[in-house]
């Protein structure tokens, strides 16, 4: 048998790998057979030269679809964030102890409120935006800035106020644990939690809210802004009334030890002055003596 070249022993391996059973014939054509082979090859080379473009084409894929997804999930947090963006809005305090009074306060849309003792007002800090809204407790005197689109609301506890542009005073717990409102100017509606019964104020009337109980009466009280200015005007009312202005107004606590003190009349005027002073002009006028015991004044016959 003819010995075989180099090209004829090469070409019976790749016969053996690329074709089977070629190198198992009796006559091979080697040139024939040689070109079978080179074709192969040449084909296996595509395909091995395909692979990493195919990898980079599945990459190139998969990283365009995880980009959509991030973007989608960017979108979708960035609505969640929009949609409870509430939680960032804070909320504003103004508060007064029980020594402090006359605190100002100027709201974003030009409304200002004065405060009395032991008050606290509330308000978010997106006030004005979408509505005018606050809460009270205690009591505070209101100068509205008028604006029908957003009427301004009081969250007073057991009744809500509600105006366009108005001056008020309102208490949200008076002496007989009802809201109370007062109106200088303007008109306020007093409506309790229920939403069901209301009140319609105007100059001069008060209105009185709690939750079985609506009244509204002409104010016949010359001091019920005293708080406020500290001039307090008599003309014969009994010592039980002044008293109780001198607690609301220079939060003086006085006590009678005789109940006849009471009865006596007063005439002059309280003009801002200190509470020692008022205490002395009063025991002076009446023939009265006072001890102190804390912040209460205990008045006594001389």
């Amino acid at each position: 048998m003819k010995e075989k070249t180099n090209k004829e022993e090469l070409i019976d391996k790749e016969l053996e790998i690329l074709a089977p059973g070629v190198s198992d014939a009796e006559e091979t054509d080697v040139d024939r057979a040689w070109n079978k082979v080179w074709s192969r090859m040449n084909e296996q080379a595509t395909v091995i030269s395909l692979k990493p473009d195919r990898q980079l084409f599945i990459r190139s894929r998969l990283i365009r679809v995880a980009a959509a997804i991030l973007v989608l999930i960017g979108l979708g947090t960035t609505a969640i964030y929009i949609g409870n963006s509430d939680a960032l809005i804070k909320t504003i305090i103004a508060s007064t102890g029980d020594d402090q009074k006359n605190q100002a306060v100027s709201l974003p849309d030009g409304s200002s409120i004065i405060l009395n003792r032991n008050t606290r007002l509330s308000y978010k800090s997106n006030f004005g935006k979408r509505s005018r809204q606050v809460s009270l407790s205690g009591e505070a005197f209101f100068e509205i800035t008028a604006d029908a689109s957003k009427p301004f609301t009081i969250d007073a506890g057991k009744a809500s106020v509600k105006v366009v542009g108005t001056s008020f005073n309102v208490i949200t717990d008076n002496v007989d644990s009802a809201v109370e409102v007062f109106v200088t100017s303007g008109k306020v509606m007093l409506t309790d939690n229920s939403g069901i019964r209301d009140i319609t104020l105007e100059p001069g009337d008060v209105g009185t809210m709690d939750s079985k109980h609506a009244q509204k009466t002409l104010n016949q009280n010359p001091n019920y802004m005293s708080w406020n200015t500290g001039k307090l005007n008599y003309d014969g009312q009994s010592l039980e009334i002044v008293f109780r202005d001198l607690k609301r107004v220079y939060n003086m606590d006085i006590k009678a030890d005789d109940p006849a003190i009471l009865s006596n009349r007063w005439t002059s005027p309280i003009d801002i002055q200190s509470r020692d002073t008022i205490i002395r002009l009063i025991c002076t006028s009446f023939n009265l003596s006072y001890t102190k015991d804390g912040n209460v004044y205990h008045l006594s016959k001389e």
